[in-house]
């Protein structure tokens, strides 16, 4: 069986023709499985979705109750046939319930990384590489330039800054899902004890991370009367925010993104970020690269994101590569966005 017979490329997405199923498909199909829970991965009206618990939970925060037609949550490591393939999630470690997709047919084995990283998160279950022919990779930060930081030592900077300045309020664009309460929980773990604040943007998302056993600490959303009483506190919104009339209320506010895409200065200095944060949900190059090794697998697909690079790499390790030029699908740390408007009341 040759891969594109198990999976090929689509308008649409990934599409599985011996089970009739797409993995993250951008548009509504009959039959879908969602890696993770992310607007450009996660899209709702289709008529049966497959997905793990928590992903199933949070489609239904963002797009209510009736995201899908039929929900069916599947355990990690626990193989399903459906038509013939086997589908088995595995952890992805980019936020919670997110999970690569081994898909096999006759001895042949895909797997779908969906977005995924290697760095610690308390907030979610570690990425298990998994050994396969195929493997379909993201690549959002698919250049040797971008090599993370570690967050722990991004957070200890925005300590610093705290104590450095404790007239003014610390404000951080970060993204509503897995970003922020991965910042919240290693605040935490940094030993911070004082409330955090939230714009009422990540309030739902985050108290479901709470409810769900994540170590948040107490968190408290921003009351419009008391932003100018903030001084010293750090708050967490959405990026728009950071830049919105509802940030200029806040005391000499210090302004800070948390992204990955702030490895990169001019990123910062366009988005008018004092201080930047260059903490990311995605796998950077070191780290792509050694997965694709890790997998053990002899083709490499490559998909959203710097594809090329990264193709290039792989086929100087003797691989067969190919990009995918999937269409639909963004970066999350750059196109997740949301409706910042505060009402006047709380």
């Amino acid at each position: 069986m040759q891969p594109t017979e198990l999976l090929t490329p689509t308008p649409a997405g990934l599409f599985c023709p011996a089970a009739n199923f797409y993995i993250d498909p951008t548009r509504p199909v009959a039959r879908a499985l969602i890696t993770h829970g992310h607007s450009d991965h996660a899209r709702p009206g289709h008529e049966a979705v497959l997905a793990t618990r928590e992903t199933l939970d949070i489609m239904a925060v963002r797009y209510g109750a009736q995201s899908a037609g039929a929900q069916q949550p599947i355990d990690l490591a626990q193989p399903l046939e459906i038509d013939g393939v086997t589908v088995t999630f595995h952890p992805a470690g980019h936020v919670l319930g997110s999970a690569q997709i081994a898909v096999e047919r006759a001895g042949l084995r895909v797997v779908v990384s969906g977005d995924y990283k290697r760095a610690t998160d308390p907030t979610c279950i570690p990425f298990a590489p998994v050994r396969c022919d195929v493997f379909v990779t993201e690549a959002t930060f698919g250049l040797p330039v971008f090599r993370h930081a570690r967050a722990e030592a991004e957070i200890e900077k925005l300590l610093a800054s705290r104590a450095l300045f404790p007239e003014r309020a610390h404000l951080i664009g970060t993204y509503p899902l897995g970003k922020a309460q991965r910042v919240m929980a290693i605040i935490r773990q940094a030993g911070y004890g004082r409330p955090i604040y939230i714009h009422g943007a990540l309030e739902k998302l985050t108290n479901y991370y709470a409810e769900s056993g994540v170590e948040l600490g107490e968190i408290r959303k921003v009351a419009a009367a008391d932003r100018s009483k903030l001084a010293g506190e750090i708050i967490l919104c959405p990026p728009e925010a950071i830049k919105d009339l509802w940030a200029r209320r806040f005391p000499d506010p210090v302004t800070s993104l948390a992204s990955g895409w702030m490895r990169v200065r001019a990123r910062a200095r366009q988005r008018g970020v004092e201080l930047p944060l260059v903490i990311s949900d995605h796998a950077d190059w070191d780290d792509l690269c050694a997965t694709i090794l890790e997998t053990g697998c002899s083709e490499v697909w490559v998909t959203h994101g710097e594809e090329d690079a990264l193709v290039h790499w792989a086929r100087l390790q003797g691989l067969k590569a190919a990009p995918l030029h999937l269409v639909g699908y963004g970066d999350d740390e750059a196109t997740e966005s949301v409706e910042t408007t505060e009402p006047a009341h709380d």
